[in-house]
């Protein structure tokens, strides 16, 4: 059965970081890709049919090993929605990480998704983070030139506010249809922007209003990723939590935010938002993430 490709149709969507071997550029072994194809069977299983990528996962390599069990099983390609993502750049040599939303950039990457893929369509492209210095309008030509090209039917974005979507939509012709957001029962900060707004309490929150309303009045799915902290230690006093818990913010399943994983994982960044939405389900992962990576 066709899976229904309008991403916000699904109200899960699983979340591929975990796949891929480690965090480094060597290669990935048949065990990933085994591994990779009981995650996706499992997911298959319980009724989620959508699937989120970025490029920059496991160095390319959780696309990759996800592109071989689509090689190789037939007919699984028609059944799923892919959602990938492009805007960051890992370290390299001595190029520091970035984020990099240019418009040659974003059809680059897109080309370089879509071999590690083996699909010569993606389903969903999200523009993985703001970038400062990118000029809207090249961001904008580069979209529609993908969604002429047939090779991107949907598009979104991840991890930007009300505002920042706003001013992007304004240059661009195709709808953005998706924002990811981190949102958990422990990370309230979109919703606690709305609710302390005038009161004492806004000034610990560095969040600006209006996302989740922006959202919502522009057909803007909101997508999750995030879980609850670690449970308090066993010594800690009955209602604190501990110092992990109140300094990391994990991806639910990854190494992201974790007190183990490294400072500078790309999938984290020192304040970020929140609010209910459907979540991005995680495989658990068998390394830690990237060191000297730009956060998420």
């Amino acid at each position: 059965m066709a899976a229904e490709t309008d991403i916000r149709a699904h109200k899960l969507v699983h979340g591929c970081m975990g796949l891929g071997g480690g965090w480094d550029t060597e290669p990935y072994t048949a065990e990933d890709v085994q591994h990779a194809e009981t995650a996706i069977e499992a997911a298959l299983a319980a009724g989620i049919t959508a699937f989120d990528h970025p490029d920059i996962y496991r160095y390319g390599k959780s696309e990759a090993v996800f592109g071989e069990v689509l090689a190789r099983s037939h007919g699984l390609r028609e059944r799923i929605v892919l959602q990938t993502k492009c805007g960051i750049r890992l370290p390299d040599g001595g190029r520091p990480g970035h984020y990099d939303l240019r418009g040659a950039s974003i059809l680059r990457r897109v080309e370089e998704s879509l071999v590690r893929l083996r699909t010569d369509v993606l389903d969903v492209l999200l523009l993985h983070r703001p970038d400062p210095l990118a000029d809207p309008v090249e961001i904008a030509e580069a979209l529609t030139a993908l969604h002429a090209q047939g090779l991107v039917r949907q598009f979104g974005v991840s991890n930007m506010s009300g505002s920042q979507i706003a001013a992007l939509q304004a240059h661009v012709d195709v709808p953005l249809v998706v924002n990811q957001l981190e949102m958990s029962l422990a990370q309230r900060d979109r919703l606690e922007a709305g609710v302390l707004f005038n009161t004492p309490d806004a000034t610990r929150n560095g969040f600006t209003t209006g996302t989740l309303e922006c959202c919502a009045a522009n057909g803007v799915r909101l997508q999750a990723w995030g879980s609850a902290p670690p449970a308090p230690s066993a010594s800690a006093p009955a209602g604190t939590r501990s110092p992990a818990s109140r300094t990391s913010r994990t991806r639910s399943g990854t190494s992201c935010g974790s007190p183990h994983a490294a400072p500078h994982c790309p999938e984290r960044s020192r304040r970020t938002p929140a609010c209910p939405g459907p979540p991005v389900v995680r495989p658990r992962p068998r390394s830690r993430g990237p060191h000297g990576a730009p956060p998420r």
